[in-house]
């Protein structure tokens, strides 16, 4: 049994997401989740549709009723999340805290934070997080632009690395984000998967999640949670009922995701991007109106 528990454990490293325990939730009703991060975890709270969003309706659809404490802003670094840290987070007494950082720190080169003061910041903030007895998750920083071998993303490969190894030698959740957004942009291009805009699968500006990006987000911090294949299928079903979760770019309209689906569906059929399409039939319906 022993054994059995060790091999799963690797085989869920391998997968990009460790649990503390695998098949146990680690957050439970009545208990406080908090979302710390920068303008992706800002954006992901905004709607019912962002990520971290998803995760409290995916939560809930399990039956586990938390209480959300958000706490992204955008621009932010390491530097900056561990300065506000007590004020935004620990001051609430939350159970359980996912970390996102890390995009910002490289994305915003020379006035971004080297990879030494990273380390320095980020482990300050955990040891900050752990003496108040909060849980953290790590969660892998995302793609800078859908292009893995740009510089960016490059330099960002040892700052995630440093989350991993931080994880595992602290026994921390970890949802290795990154990876999973690799994959699931290699598969997009290989089954041509519907795209939001022209230049991206996951993302609105090559940095900030569409909806595909959101939904990935989401399973990836429910998954390090503890969730199961099964209950990540109830989260996902119950995601696709949300009204008016998603906003439908360059409009100020808000649909559910299954209505996002369906017109991501339409304009695959046509080969555009869902914004184009959208904008084609906004087209359309103006030249109407315009010759009544």
């Amino acid at each position: 049994m022993k054994m059995f528990k060790i091999c799963l454990a690797l085989a869920l490293v391998a997968a990009g997401t460790v649990n503390c325990l695998a098949g146990e939730i680690i957050v439970k009703s009545g208990e406080k989740l908090a979302f710390l991060g920068d303008s992706i975890t800002q954006f992901g709270a905004n709607t019912p549709g962002g990520y971290a969003k998803l995760v409290i309706s995916g939560l809930d659809a399990n039956g586990i009723k938390v209480e959300p404490v958000f706490a992204g802003i955008g621009g932010h670094k390491s530097n900056d999340m561990l300065a506000r840290v007590d004020r935004d987070v620990l001051s609430k007494k939350p159970n359980v805290m996912t970390l996102s950082c890390g995009v910002n720190d490289v994305w915003h080169g020379a006035n971004g934070v080297p990879l030494d003061k990273y380390k320095e910041n980020i482990t300050a903030l955990i040891d900050k997080v752990q003496a108040a007895g909060v849980k953290p998750v790590i969660l892998t920083s995302t793609m800078i632009n859908e292009d893995q071998p740009n510089a960016n993303n490059q330099k960002l490969i040892a700052y995630n690395e440093f989350l991993v190894a931080l994880a595992k030698e602290r026994g921390m959740p970890l949802a290795d984000l990154n990876s999973q957004m690799q994959e699931a942009i290699k598969k997009a291009k290989e089954t041509n998967a519907p795209k939001p805009n022209k230049a991206n699968y996951l993302t609105n500006d090559g940095v900030h999640m569409a909806p595909q990006g959101d939904q990935m987000m989401a399973e990836g911090v429910l998954r390090a949670l503890g969730l199961d294949d099964a209950q990540i299928a109830k989260a996902k079903a119950a995601w696709l009922e949300i009204p008016a979760s998603t906003k439908l770019q360059n409009t100020n309209r808000m649909v559910s995701l299954k209505e996002y689906n369906k017109l991501a569906e339409a304009a695959a059929k046509e080969n555009l991007s869902v914004n184009d399409y959208i904008d084609r039939e906004i087209g359309k319906a103006i030249d109407a109106l315009l010759a009544k």
